[in-house]
């Protein structure tokens, strides 16, 4: 009997798996896989969050063409996007207008890009972000004030930025629960005063005249 029960699970397990592949499509919108299939199209690499999490994690990391429009603008079709990685890509802030609708992100990743304060007036909504890194831009203390509504953020990346200990500080005011890492830089050397040689003394002249006629009497 056992023999039998464990034959019927094994068939059953055999003929779930194209039901279990054609869940993972049912998962998401006939939109969803058309936006899942055009970012793919674009050089964009996009994935399941987990086998049994629908929700959507899209990197155009790996992409070696110019970020366009079109990349951006098709992640508005993706409701359940929640990591989104453009490291390295030529965002800009006029670009970045197209993050604005992409309120379920948790995680963004635009360190190496070229977004400044103005651009981060475009991702203020997104306030459901737990972590954000702006290593590497031309942020200033002015932008971090665009952060102030993002309540759940946990992680902040602000290494070889343009903020100072001051916006920090003021930030950590309106957001005492976010981590903020600034990275490492060494301490600048003092510069030691040069020492000035003493001019030769004068006893040590006719030393030098007398080895010069000591050199002449030799040849």
């Amino acid at each position: 009997m056992k023999t039998i029960v464990t034959m019927a699970t094994l068939l059953l397990l055999m003929l779930g798996i194209p039901f279990a592949s054609s869940q993972e499509k049912a998962k998401h919108s006939e939109t969803e896989l058309k936006a899942l299939a055009k970012i793919q199209q674009l050089g964009g690499l996009a994935l399941d969050l987990a086998q049994n999490d629908d929700h959507l994690e899209v990197s155009y990391q790996q992409r070696d063409q110019k970020l366009t429009d079109e990349c951006l603008i098709v992640l508005k079709d993706l409701p359940k996007l929640v990591n989104l990685n453009l490291r390295g890509q030529d965002v800009t802030d006029a670009n970045s207008v197209h993050l604005a609708p992409l309120t379920s992100l948790t995680r963004l990743h635009l360190e190496n890009t070229k977004i400044t304060d103005k651009g981060l007036a475009n991702i203020k909504g997104l306030v459901n972000l737990e972590y954000l890194n702006l290593y590497g831009t031309a942020i200033t203390d002015a932008g971090l004030v665009n952060l102030d509504g993002m309540k759940k953020l946990k992680n902040l990346y602000l290494w070889q930025t343009k903020v100072t200990d001051a916006g920090v500080a003021r930030l950590k005011k309106v957001l005492p629960q976010v981590d903020v890492v600034r990275g490492f830089e060494l301490p600048k050397e003092e510069k030691k005063p040069e020492v000035k040689k003493d001019a030769p003394k004068a006893k040590d002249a006719p030393k030098a005249k007398d080895s010069k006629k000591k050199d002449e009497k030799k040849k």
